[in-house]
């Protein structure tokens, strides 16, 4: 456990040293768990930082409808070790870089990300569609709290009809 804090510790310190005021937050939460949070446009410096400290398997990208603002959350391993990295998005005009030029596994779950949230990925190679079917109406992204499961049910019915 000791060693697995100390290599916490060495890693946010890095980071801290890389990013300065970019790192808004990094936070040990429980054992092989480091959880960080940076500024949008420090994003692609550190997952290049932490793929140097041997984080280079990304296992997933999650995102998250906050209210005022969207989440990314980028969960990268190295062995047995998780580092998930957090940036903001403003709700009304969600866009970030694209990071499948330094993690290419990033593709399919920018993609999600894209239909699911509506969220830009800069520089993606393809953001057609990829788990919602071609007719879903543009706009209407099911993981936004803005429309409610029985909104989407009626716009959805809506379409079908008109």
């Amino acid at each position: 456990m000791a060693e697995v804090l100390k290599d916490y510790s060495e890693t946010i310190e890095k980071l801290r040293e890389q990013l300065g005021d970019r790192l808004v937050e990094s936070r040990v939460a429980r054992p092989r768990r480091v959880f960080i949070e940076v500024k949008l446009e420090a994003l692609t410096d550190a997952i290049k930082l932490l793929m140097a400290m041997g984080f280079n398997h990304v296992s997933t990208i999650t995102g998250l409808d906050l209210g005022e603002n969207l989440a990314l959350l980028y969960h990268i391993d190295r062995q047995g070790l998780q580092a998930t990295l957090t940036v903001r998005l403003p709700v009304d005009a969600p866009r970030a870089p694209t990071v499948t030029d330094i993690l290419p596994a990033a593709v399919f779950y920018e993609r999600e990300i894209h239909d699911l949230l509506g969220v830009v990925f800069e520089g993606h190679p393809d953001l057609s569609r990829f788990v919602l079917p071609e007719k879903w109406p543009e706009g209407l992204h099911p993981l936004r709290k803005r429309h409610s499961a029985d909104e989407v049910r009626r716009i959805l019915d809506e379409g079908v009809q008109g």
